[in-house]
């Protein structure tokens, strides 16, 4: 069964990642929600987070590939409760 089981980890630092640090998020080496958080605090962004997560969880097999809004669905929702997933 293990064998099975996709691997879930972030591509090497050379490939892209649309899911955990997409490119058109970031100015340099600051990423927007990073910039968000400085902004308005860590609470207004979970909030911001969690309805976020909403959407991609609406639209999960509408825009994007079906994996791909259910991946930032799940990002979006460990960001809220405190678990920022760039950290894995």
């Amino acid at each position: 069964m293990e064998a099975q089981k996709k691997k879930r980890g972030r591509p090497k630092k050379n490939q892209p990642d649309p899911v955990n640090s997409p490119a058109h998020y970031k100015d340099g080496e600051i990423e927007c929600i990073d910039a968000m958080v400085s902004a308005f605090g860590i609470e207004a962004v979970k909030v911001y987070a969690k309805i976020n997560a909403f959407k991609y969880l609406w639209r999960d097999g509408k825009k994007d590939s079906s994996s791909d809004c259910l991946r930032k669905g799940s990002w979006y929702l460990r960001f809220a409760t405190g678990d920022d997933p760039r950290n894995d």
